[in-house]
């Protein structure tokens, strides 16, 4: 391939003007609840039917996802960002996100956000760790719930939120294809 090197700054860019819609990402396992704002998200399969999350290595949502069978992928709307800033500044290590919040009980104890109507309702088929950050989860929809048509809520509506953990707080060690 020939052209200029990749450079960080023009991924930036390109990855800015995609400015994909955010989603609200629960689970549970046993009594243990979490949830997380997620930015990586996307169908993966039209038959059979996929859609992929991605989650970040260092939250509290992730370590609870691994042990998790069912998720609850909430879509936020252009209305939500008072819940894009809870579900993505603070940490369920230390808060709970759910308090205040109307809550109904989805699939083994998943959490429902009621005021979040645009939801699919999904079972874990597989994990996808290739040594990033984030951890891919594949997972099969089993029930889709909307209210009708709905302008997301996306990144460049909400700034920049500060998240729960940093980058540096994922564990070590990356897999040997992304060390440095």
């Amino acid at each position: 391939m020939t052209g200029t090197p990749m450079t960080e700054n023009a991924f930036n860019v390109i990855m800015a003007a995609a400015d994909p819609g955010l989603v609200v990402v629960t689970t549970a396992e046993g009594r243990e609840q979490a949830g997380c704002l997620v930015g990586f998200h996307s169908q993966s399969s039209i038959g059979p039917q996929r859609y992929c999350v991605w989650l970040y290595k260092a939250n509290h949502t992730y370590r609870v996802a691994l042990h998790a069978s069912y998720l609850v992928i909430h879509f936020l709307t252009a209305d939500d960002a008072a819940l894009a800033h809870r579900f993505g500044a603070l940490t369920g290590d230390s808060a709970d996100k759910f308090a205040g919040l109307t809550v109904t009980e989805g699939p083994e104890g998943v959490p429902v956000l009621a005021d979040c109507p645009h939801r699919l309702v999904v079972r874990r088929t597989a994990l996808l760790d290739e040594g990033g950050d984030h951890v891919c989860v594949v997972t099969e929809p089993v029930t889709a719930h909307t209210s009708g048509p709905f302008e997301p809520l996306r990144p460049s509506r909400v700034g920049r939120i500060e998240p729960g953990h940093g980058y540096q707080e994922r564990p070590d060690p990356p897999t040997e294809r992304a060390a440095p």
